[in-house]
């Protein structure tokens, strides 16, 4: 190897350890100015020392939310190219903590979706315990799974934390093991869901302009109506979901305003997309540049809700910690103060920055590729099947939406192909057995030839000839063979990111549970 060659290598080492102790750096930084902070604000309040601690805990939860569950929200834009890297993470980072500061409410329940009933932890002790193996447990399985690359649910995270902490505080019989049950059936419910819209809106877009022969004029028919309902489903689920701690409303309410909303954009996108249509080539690279502009607002969308929905799976059990601390009781709400809020929206938005691009590469490109309109189908998905799951009481995690899409859009891409080479498969079988049975010909008879006891000169030339065409029949025998295999096996989804992904999700909820429980009965030795 070249010294120059190695000398590149040690410097890319260098530089890529210097940013891992920079990423370090300023995390540690952060957890511990608000620890301090903490322990400053409420000096005066009894087990404030342990509250500085549970403090850190949830700052470090909310920097590992940030790190691992925000890819899901603009993985698809970047993959696609609708977004850079860096343009995403400053618009997920924006977006993300207003969601958290505009939206995400000034009560929280202390105990996540009802896992547990805390009437049944009489100590206040205990109980603050328990929130705080919560906060650890959730906050460290998703460092793992960040780790690994692998996208998890960050509410079934702190689901399994509490149900741990809970089991170790108070049995087995403090759990709602029927809420358990639907949280279990969303691990199939949620991607399953997402795949099946997601792939379903890629198939319509395919059929009604890709398919077409002018794919110009379908575009103009298609896009603004396409862009019109992307309005109408993200105008709902931001009215149900995004601000519903601001305001309550129905289905049919949303609906009729996110209704009025998509008319209108329709009727002034129409002419726009007309526009820019007539400047594009017949070709699926140019009417993917259509879709670039909504999925930069949906990426926006998506990380608005999420900042408002997801925070509580940070400060939700450090506002529990507090308000049992504050006032030596146990509550099933609790009002968030401030400071525990903006720890929340600080930590999912510097997670993000730090440490959010190894996700985002993951959901963005590593499972699938991804191009504008894919994206876009796999953005519907992720609006549509909130906004259904939620009227019908079922429960779902977004990253499984997210993650599912990205399968559906992908397998989809399989079945069409499959389909589509049938008869080009089936036209390589017959080759194939025709190459095949010229290929026994040749041999049959060059070995009458040998067998023969006496040969003429003619024979020796015939028999020369024979192995160059066997020879030659061989390699076009193994090529055939070889694009056979090909076309036969197409594979857009990477098979090893399927396997690891549904096992980090199958295995969320109980290793976060025994994380939580470990870390529950360390605190009370330690404290006791």
């Amino acid at each position: 190897m070249e010294v120059s060659t190695i000398s590149k290598m040690e410097k890319k080492a260098r530089k890529s350890s210097g940013m891992d102790f920079m990423r370090l750096g300023l995390g540690l930084i952060f957890m511990v100015g608000v620890m301090f902070y903490s322990l400053h604000s409420n000096g005066s309040v009894p087990n404030a020392t342990f509250l500085a601690v549970a403090t850190l805990f949830g700052a470090y939860m909310a920097m590992n939310i940030g790190a691992n569950d925000v890819a899901n929200n603009v993985g698809p834009a970047v993959g696609s190219k609708a977004l850079t890297l860096v343009g995403a993470i400053i618009i997920a980072v924006i977006f993300e903590t207003a969601g958290a500061l505009i939206a995400g409410g000034e009560v929280v329940k202390t105990i996540k979706k009802g896992i547990i009933d805390p009437s049944m932890i009489a100590d206040t002790q205990i109980f603050i315990y328990a929130m705080t193996a919560s906060l650890l447990a959730g906050a460290l399985w998703l460092n793992i799974a960040t780790y690994f690359k692998a996208p998890v649910s960050t509410t079934h995270s702190i689901v399994g934390g509490v149900m741990g902490a809970g089991i170790a505080a108070a049995g087995f019989g403090v759990v709602a093991w029927g809420t358990m049950g639907k949280i279990a059936a969303s691990w199939i419910i949620s991607p399953v869901l997402g795949g099946l819209i997601a792939a379903g809106f890629l198939y319509t877009i395919k059929k009604k302009i890709i398919f077409q022969e002018d794919r110009i004029e379908s575009a103009k028919k298609w896009v603004p109506l396409l862009i019109s309902i992307m309005v109408l489903a993200f105008s709902t689920y931001l009215m149900l979901k995004g601000m519903k701690k601001i305001i309550k409303l129905d289905l049919i309410t949303a609906l009729g305003i996110g209704g009025i909303i998509s008319v209108g954009v329709f009727f002034i996108i129409k002419p726009m997309i007309a526009k820019k249509a007539d400047t594009l080539t017949n070709e699926r690279a140019s009417i993917n540049q259509l879709f670039t502009i909504p999925l930069i607002f949906a990426a926006a969308l998506l990380s608005f809700a999420h900042g408002a929905n997801d925070v509580a799976n940070a400060i939700g059990p450090l506002a529990a910690v507090n308000d049992a601390i504050v006032n030596q009781a146990i509550s099933a709400k609790t009002a968030i103060p401030l400071w525990v809020m903006m720890i929340g929206a600080i930590g999912i938005a510097l997670g993000l920055a730090l440490y959010g691009p190894r996700l985002i590469k993951t959901v963005g490109s590593e499972i699938t590729e991804l191009d504008q309109i894919r994206a876009y189908s796999i953005a519907m998905a992720a609006a549509i099947t909130v906004v259904i799951a939620s009227q019908l009481g079922l429960p779902v995690s977004s990253t499984h939406i997210a993650v599912g899409g990205v399968f559906g859009v992908g397998f989809l891409r399989e079945w069409m192909d499959e389909k589509k080479d049938i008869d080009f498969i089936e036209k390589e079988k017959e080759e194939l057995e025709d190459e095949q049975k010229t290929l026994n010909a040749y041999k049959s008879e060059l070995k009458a030839f040998q067998d023969k006891d006496t040969k003429t000169q003619n024979d020796y030339e015939r028999i020369v000839e024979l192995y160059k065409l066997i020879e030659d029949e061989e390699k076009m025998i193994k090529n055939a063979k070889k694009v056979l295999k090909s076309a036969e096996k197409v594979k857009y989804v990477k098979r090893d990111m399927v396997k690891k992904i549904a096992g980090a999700w199958v295995i969320t909820v109980p290793a976060a549970a025994f994380l939580s429980a470990m870390i529950f009965f360390i605190i009370k030795g330690m404290m006791l």
